[in-house]
Formats: C-alpha cells, sequence, structure tokens
C-alpha cells in the first residue's frame, strides 16, 4: 500500500490567494481586516509563532499589530483588550498561549469580545460551538475539518479517534466532527489500552504533544492519519507526534510535520479575522 502525503502548503497557499482577494474587495469598500495579537514574556516558540502570523497578515493584505509586553499582570492585559474591543480598526483579537504562571489565561482569553474571539476560546464560542450554532471554530481544528472537505473525505458515519483533550484542539475538534455525524472516540496518551482503540479507526488524529507517540502498530491499514503534534525532536529540530517513516505503506493517508495541519492552521486565522470584519459574525 502506498501512502499518499497531504500537502497543507500548497493547499494553504491556494486559500491565502482567495483571502488576498476577498480583502482586496473589502479594502475597495473602505475595510481593512485587522488584527491585534498580544504576546507576554520571550517563549521562542511563541515568538517564531508570533512572526509567521504577522507575515500570513501582511500576505493577504490584513492589517497586524503586535502589543508584546516582556512582563504584565492580568489587570494590564485586560485593560489592553477592554480598549481593543471597542477599536474599530481591530477586528480580531488574539492572545498568544501560553501565558505566564501568574496570569488565568480563562480570564484573559473571557475578556475578548465574542464578536471578535477569532481564536474560538470564549465561552460564549465554545457554548456556541456545542450548540452547532454559528460562531468561530477554533483555528487548528478549523483547518482539520476544512482540510476533509477540500481532499473530499466523508466524515459522516466514519470512526474518528482524537488523542488530546485540549481547548485548542482536541476538545471543540471532537464537538466539530460530531455536528458533522461523525462517531467520535476521545482519548488520551495515558488511555488504558490506546492502540486498541486507535487501530479502529478511519480517522486518527493526534493532538497528544508527544514526539514519534504514533507508528504502525497505532494504526489499521489504510487509515488516515492527521498528525497535529507539535513538538521538538532530539535534534531539535521540529516533529509531530506521529513517525512518519514508520507509518508510510500502512497509513492511506497522512499529514506531516512540518508542511501539514500548521500553515492550515495559521490561515484559518486570516480566514476568522476578515469573517469578522465582513460581519458575518
Amino acid at each position: 500500500m502506498s501512502t499518499r502525503i497531504i500537502d497543507g502548503t500548497k493547499i494553504s497557499n491556494e486559500w491565502r490567494l482567495e483571502l488576498k482577494a476577498r480583502v482586496r474587495k473589502l479594502k475597495q469598500r473602505g475595510i481593512t481586516p485587522g488584527l491585534a495579537i498580544i504576546l507576554v514574556g520571550d517563549n521562542p516558540a511563541s515568538r517564531s509563532f508570533v512572526r509567521l502570523k504577522e507575515k500570513a497578515c501582511s500576505d493577504v493584505g490584513i492589517h497586524s499589530e503586535l502589543h508584546h509586553f516582556e512582563s504584565a499582570d492580568q489587570d494590564q492585559l485586560v485593560g489592553l483588550i477592554d480598549q481593543l474591543n471597542t477599536a474599530g480598526h481591530i477586528h480580531g483579537i488574539l492572545v498568544q498561549l501560553p501565558l505566564p504562571g501568574h496570569i488565568d489565561p480563562a480570564s484573559v482569553v473571557g475578556a475578548v469580545s465574542p464578536t471578535k474571539d477569532i481564536d474560538g476560546l470564549h465561552p460564549l464560542s465554545i457554548g456556541r460551538l456545542a450548540t452547532a450554532q454559528e460562531t468561530f471554530h477554533p483555528c487548528a481544528p478549523l483547518a482539520i475539518t476544512k482540510m476533509l472537505q477540500h481532499e473530499k473525505i466523508p466524515i459522516a458515519g466514519r470512526h474518528v479517534v482524537i488523542i488530546g483533550k485540549s481547548n485548542l484542539i482536541g476538545k471543540p475538534l471532537g464537538t466539530m466532527l460530531v455536528n458533522r455525524d461523525a462517531t467520535v472516540t476521545q482519548c488520551q496518551s495515558i488511555t488504558e489500552d490506546l492502540f486498541s482503540l486507535t487501530r479502529q479507526a478511519d480517522i486518527l488524529i493526534s493532538a497528544a504533544g508527544k514526539a514519534g507517540f504514533i507508528g504502525r502498530e497505532a494504526i489499521k491499514p489504510g487509515a488516515l492519519v492527521i498528525d497535529a503534534g507539535m513538538n521538538r525532536g532530539e535534534d531539535g529540530g521540529v516533529c509531530g507526534d506521529v513517525d512518519a517513516d514508520d507509518v508510510m505503506g500502512r497509513a492511506g493517508l497522512l499529514t506531516p510535520v512540518p508542511g501539514g495541519i500548521g500553515p492550515l492552521t495559521i490561515t484559518m486565522l486570516l480566514h476568522n479575522t476578515v469573517k469578522s470584519a465582513t460581519g458575518m459574525f
């Protein structure tokens, strides 16, 4: 069996061309989509992610502004968010996670207006997602579901196993797939006899945050394997949860790391910002 690699970078570039055209039309109407990014501290990974997001905004014509604090307390962040909530030139507010330990992320994310919650993490956004109402969807789960649509992979009736329970990926993704009539099994890396469950999956999605965690013994022949992990390998390079070399020839399709879900996730951030600017929510 040959394994087909899904090129997330190529798909992302196609979608960004479409977004660029939409932004151009908005600007003709006097609307420039605007994204505010809030970063606290000097976490190298966070700074790298923010630079990628800023560049992506620039590429499609979205205005972005970075509010970077070397250190800050919770009241400072909430005060800034209050200002951004009423700023007419800002359509989306992104709080780059993780935040330092002395700051409660739920309180900060909860201060973002639901109409500018382009990360889909506000409690109202989560509730609307759970009840299948129109809302902003978290970017990584949205990237995965749109990639499945792009590749014309059916979801309804399929057995999907998700490893991971984060608010960014695992929990909302499970809800989104159930809303599309998938049969979803939600697991964690410590789930007892985990691989007996993953071997039943038509679609296996790993967001465990453990490098090389998924090998060929964890998947059934022909399964679609979506690697949503982002880790540092022993050589310091970026790698996913899936041992790509090991699953080649057993998986039917595979999204790699890097170059799979990552670039699509950033593109969904742009998508949500443009959606907000058009007044769609």
